[in-house]
């Protein structure tokens, strides 16, 4: 029997399907962990994190330096790319962790940087904070998660514009200004409490307030270096996110209670990694998230042997996504079957109306 066409909104046929099946809010396949194990693992510490956001705020003002100072050379090229990188790239991983209050054992920090880096990534405090729990909750479980980054067909123009972030960004304008008269979407309605909403319609404010500041400034000043600073690195800085953010699940299974199957682990080089604070460790973050970054490699060793092999690279990841999503523009039935380690248990998936099992063994499935 075929398989049906997907409907990834939150409302539609398919949101209804994950209900009916059991796929919303269900109980998902946990690599066994030492209770005492676990809660040394998850113990929160604000060193780590001070450190590593000392080095990420130096960094960041130096590369701008740098750029001021030779503005007008090309001489600032170099400075502004590192600087982008880290104003729109690295600020994904910052939101995402101090977005689940582990990043720091004090919550004034957690949420100070949560803030500043929601800003920067351009994605609504609140409006994520709540999406993202979504996602936890049912992670790539069509019709709940809203955070599927590439659904089936792919929209590989989407793809290609968000190397620059322009789609990403191009909807979040389009939901400040939303936002911003008081209203939310119909799908927001569906995960973002009553009692969160003021808070939604406060910061889109906000942002809009802090953008015609910067659009003024450049007016003011006649030249476009404010925007440079401010708004602007996101779009030309944010091409490292979506390189780290595509190897998470994009062309993995659909519809699993099991995150080895719908969710990389990938080893990178220590700057990947501090660009991206350790979310590389994807399957370990996902199986428990409120285990902090700077221990998500200690976790990695303690459950390694009852996960899918861990890629041994960002290239070894996009040599099997770049043909998966070429393959599901022809077939969106398509999709990769992680391999899992001898003796455990299959997942259920559900794929359009149909529930199955996926083959533990095998390479592929459609």
């Amino acid at each position: 029997m075929p398989a049906t066409a997907r409907d990834y909104s939150l409302i539609g046929r398919d949101a209804q399907l994950a209900e009916e099946n059991g796929f919303a809010a269900a109980q998902w396949y946990s690599c066994s962990i030492p209770r005492k194990e676990l809660k040394e693992l998850m113990k929160r510490s604000d060193g780590p994190a001070l450190r590593d956001t000392a080095l990420w705020v130096s960094c960041l003002v130096l590369s701008a330096a740098g750029g001021v100072f030779f503005w007008g050379t090309w001489l600032a090229v170099p400075f502004f790319v590192v600087y982008g990188v880290l104003y729109g790239s690295s600020s994904d991983s910052r939101w995402h962790e101090t977005g689940h209050g582990t990043a720091f054992k004090t919550r004034w920090m957690n949420d100070t940087l949560y803030h500043v880096a929601s800003f920067m990534i351009l994605r609504e405090p609140t409006v994520w904070r709540w999406s993202h729990t979504r996602h936890h909750t049912d992670t790539i479980i069509v019709g709940r998660d809203p955070e599927i980054a590439v659904p089936r067909p792919p929209d590989g123009i989407g793809l290609i514009l968000n190397i620059f972030a322009l789609k990403s960004t191009c909807h979040t304008l389009k939901g400040l200004f939303l936002h911003a008269s008081g209203r939310l979407t119909k799908e927001e309605e569906t995960f973002i409490p009553e009692m969160e909403r003021h808070k939604v319609y406060l910061v889109a404010r906000i942002y809009l307030l802090i953008f015609a500041i910067v659009a003024v400034a450049c007016f003011q000043l006649q030249t476009i270096l404010p925007a440079i600073l401010i708004g602007l690195p996101t779009l030309y800085g944010g091409f490292m996110a979506i390189f780290f953010g595509l190897t998470q699940h994009t062309g993995l299974a659909e519809d699993v209670l099991d995150h080895r199957l719908n969710t990389r682990t990938v080893y990178m080089n220590p700057i990947f990694r501090f660009l991206y604070w350790n979310m590389n460790y994807h399957i370990e973050h996902h199986m428990f998230p409120m285990v902090p970054y700077h221990a998500l490699p200690r976790l990695h060793a303690l459950i390694k042997d009852d996960c899918p092999p861990p890629y041994p690279g960002t290239l070894a990841a996009y040599r099997e996504i770049i043909p998966t999503v070429l393959k599901q523009m022809r077939d969106p039935s398509y999709f990769v079957v992680r391999r899992l380690p001898g003796g455990t248990r299959a997942a259920p998936y559900n794929h359009g109306s149909i529930i199955k099992m996926a083959e533990r063994n095998t390479g592929r499935a459609s």
